[in-house]
């Protein structure tokens, strides 16, 4: 069933949706819609209207963490992330993002931190970055029985060694590097693999020589799906946006107005109003404020404390 079908049939009618699900909406021609997203309220918004995969990404170090790159944020706050996000969704596949340092060095660290994010946060799968080593780490991860969803082009944990945050596989030598990482990546098991910021006629090269659904950002329309984080969508990030993200709404602007507002009604006066405030009633008001006129109050009370010296 599509997203669009899941959404206009209503929650009760949903089916989870599976990895096996994934490779059937890739032959059926149903583009696979993934959303990248970091809490419950917004779990809950991409359960609503019919997502098919959710990503918990390293991405939640720039966007709601507050730092500079993904390479800080941790797998502790992965989890974190990642349980807050499982707790909100009932539907889309969910998928978690292993941090910059979390697999590189063995396949026994990669395989520790995918069991972390899938044990202790309810992950259905993994995802990590890059080619090279990381195939090692995917497959030992696949083996371990954990499925794997690869990423290819643009690799953010690794941007510094790419020449910063741009586009890749603009010159024959680096488009043949990430088309070799696909197909590496798919014949290790990879049950998806992301294509980022990758000029579309080599996307499409790529897409034709794997297996695997693949997932666009910024790779075109050829993928077999997109993904796009909620926050840059939603309007929620403010400043530079890469190319490829298309804002669909200006939820920055509508929370600096609302709280804006209340700021306002709170040095005026006006907020909280009447309909905010809780009643009393007179008698138990009234007998209140005898007991709080009474000389011998402080007698009902007895402390146990001693004075510092």
């Amino acid at each position: 069933m599509s997203s669009a079908a899941r959404q206009e049939n209503g929650p009760e009618d949903r089916s989870p949706v599976t990895i096996t699900r994934l490779a059937e909406m890739k032959e059926e021609g149903l583009p696979i819609a993934m959303i990248t997203a970091y809490d419950f309220p917004s779990a809950q918004v991409v359960e609503e209207v019919g997502v098919d995969v959710v990503l918990v990404g390293d991405s939640a170090a720039n966007c709601v963490l507050g730092y500079d790159s993904t390479v800080p944020v941790g797998m502790d706050e992965m989890t974190i992330l990642s349980k807050a996000v499982r707790r909100g969704l009932k539907t889309p596949l969910l998928v978690g993002d292993l941090p910059f340092g979390s697999y590189e060095a063995s396949n026994e660290l990669a395989i520790a931190s995918a069991q972390r994010l899938v044990k202790e946060a309810g992950c259905d799968a993994v995802k990590l970055e890059g080619g090279g080593a990381s195939i090692d780490r995917a497959s030992a991860i696949i083996s371990a029985g954990i499925p794997v969803m690869g990423h290819v082009g643009l690799t953010p944990q690794t941007a510094t060694a790419l020449g910063g945050m741009r586009a890749q596989g603009r010159t024959a030598d680096v488009a043949i590097k990430v088309a070799e990482d696909a197909i590496a990546l798919d014949q290790a098991g990879c049950f998806a693999i992301v294509i980022e910021a990758v000029p579309q006629a080599v996307a499409e090269m790529i897409v034709n020589k794997v297996e695997a659904p693949t997932i666009g950002i910024g790779a075109g329309n050829v993928t077999a799906g997109q993904v796009l984080v909620l926050h840059d969508l939603a309007g929620i990030n403010d400043g530079h946006m890469a190319k490829f993200v298309k804002r669909y709404a200006d939820v920055r602007s509508e929370m600096r107005r609302g709280v804006a507002d209340y700021v306002a009604e709170v040095r005026s006066g006006a907020f909280p109003g009447p309909e905010h405030v809780y009643s009393v009633d007179p008698a138990e008001l009234e007998r209140l404020q005898q007991r709080l006129n009474r000389e011998d109050i402080e007698s009902n009370y007895s402390w146990d404390w001693e004075p510092l010296p």
